[in-house]
């Protein structure tokens, strides 16, 4: 950044879901950090399976808030485990770095904390493919383009046979 320039993006927001496709947009993201003197938001957002709260049912265990809240309690230590782990190299980098991670929609929430925290840039992986000289962009990267109101660093995966396939196991979208 050139002296007495402005920073224009004081926080970058960078969208995983728990895949190595998604994590490609590291490397793009920590230049821009590293150019603007940007704090990085690691976020993820997660939801707890159905199938958690479903083992309490057969068991004929009561369901109420109590048991959602800790089954949420549990979903949000992984996530943020996660990005914690994702933190590390940045950190390494001299980059400063938070971890934030919600429960529910991805679009939603993505869009919602960029506009609560002012992000200045929001950075992302779409999952999706181009064919026909068209490109799909997957349903969380099309949604935040069209209503964030925020510049968007979005890049398309490389190719990579070893990742396809590639799921984690907290019910994030595709970006």
């Amino acid at each position: 950044m050139k002296t007495g320039a402005k920073n224009i993006f004081g926080k970058i927001l960078v969208c995983l879901d728990g895949s190595k496709i998604a994590e490609q947009i590291l490397p793009y993201a920590a230049e821009q950090a590293r150019q603007f003197k940007s704090r990085v938001i690691l976020f993820r957002a997660y939801i707890v399976p159905s199938s958690a709260v479903a083992a309490d049912i057969r068991s004929g265990a009561p369901i109420g808030p109590g048991l959602m809240r800790k089954e949420d309690k549990k979903y949000k230590q992984i996530a943020l485990d996660y990005l914690e782990g994702v933190a590390v190299s940045l950190r390494k980098k001299g980059l400063e770095v938070a971890s934030v991670a919600r429960p529910g929609d991805a679009a939603e929430l993505i869009i919602e904390y960029a506009h609560r925290e002012r992000v200045g840039l929001i950075a992302l992986v779409t999952h999706g493919h181009s064919g026909l000289g068209r490109v799909v962009f997957g349903s969380v990267a099309e949604e935040v383009l069209k209503k964030s109101g925020r510049p968007i660093l979005l890049i398309r995966p490389k190719e990579n046979k070893s990742l396809r396939g590639y799921k984690q196991d907290l019910g994030g979208d595709n970006l």
